[in-house]
């Protein structure tokens, strides 16, 4: 893969961002050029580099930097002081949170600012369907549309119709960012477009900080989960078992594990869940229209 002018564009930007981050947190501090060189052990000539923003740095680098101005590598990388100074200060304070007190405090910071009242009162306008793929998403959303009299959108079919082509193929061409940006856009125009809809997303959209908070704000979120063998059956089925080899087999069930131990937490932020597992299609609506009527 080839460096775009685009790409060569996107890395110059970075490191005169990251030069302006290390001069401002130096002086803040007091430093001079040449004492943060001699703390974090790089050379004045090339701090001095860093600083203008021509140098490519090195993560051993940047985490030297970070070490001498005693902060983290990421707040040398994000883009979070345009924020200004109390968006750092709360990012502090909530890292010493524990994850009980962070829940409850996004919790309270829903209900204060205003925002995802509509599926906590009454019954709800909008609901999401999430979880690994073989959930059962695709099957139990038609199920909830046709008992509740609301259309039923597959939020990847509507990425594949935006984009004009297979999502394989876009993912080939635009990557993993390009498919979350679309993603997004979409998910935007379900909720302007939907007074009232059921939508069954992809497994990943919970990894999007951004999206999965609008989805939650938005929607009144089911995760639908199973064991991860029942997952891998499911997945199965829905090619020809007989031509897999042993060895894709093996891959299949182990990106099952990998992706529901990194998303678990994410998913459990969800408004309700059920287990699937020992559950007909048919059951599963029902346990869903269920925790859907407490919700009046």
């Amino acid at each position: 893969m080839t460096v775009t002018d685009h790409d060569e564009q996107g890395i110059q930007s970075l490191c005169l961002r990251l030069g302006q981050r290390v001069r401002r947190k130096r002086a803040a501090r007091a430093m001079t050029m040449k004492q943060l060189a001699a703390e974090s052990d790089i050379s004045l000539p090339y701090l001095s580099r860093v600083e203008k923003g021509d140098g490519n740095v090195s993560i051993s680098v940047l985490q030297r930097l970070a070490r001498a101005l005693n902060v983290s590598m990421d707040s040398l990388l994000s883009d979070q002081d345009e924020y200004g100074v109390d968006y750092a200060l709360i990012v502090e304070l909530l890292k010493r949170q524990t994850p009980d007190s962070l829940r409850e405090i996004r919790s309270h910071l829903v209900e204060t600012l205003g925002q995802g009242k509509t599926h906590c009162t009454g019954a709800p306008h909008r609901i999401a369907l999430i979880g690994l793929r073989g959930a059962g998403k695709s099957s139990i959303g038609p199920l909830l549309s046709h008992a509740l009299g609301m259309p039923f959108v597959e939020l990847n079919a509507l990425v594949a119709e935006r984009a004009g082509m297979a999502l394989s193929e876009f993912f080939s061409i635009y990557g993993q960012s390009g498919f979350r940006r679309l993603e997004r856009d979409c998910l935007e125009q379900v909720i302007a477009h939907y007074p009232q809809v059921i939508i069954a997303t992809g497994g990943g959209i919970v990894a999007e900080p951004a999206t999965y908070e609008l989805l939650l704000h938005s929607f009144f979120v089911c995760w639908l989960h199973a064991t991860p063998e029942v997952h891998f059956q499911r997945v199965m089925k829905q090619h020809d078992a007989r031509i897999a080899t042993p060895a894709l087999r093996d891959e299949a069930m182990a990106n099952i594990l990998a992706s529901l131990e990194a998303r678990c937490k994410l998913y459990a932020l969800a408004h309700a869940q059920v287990d699937t597992t020992h559950l007909t299609t048919e059951q599963v609506a029902k346990q869903m229209l269920i925790q859907l009527q407490r919700t009046r």
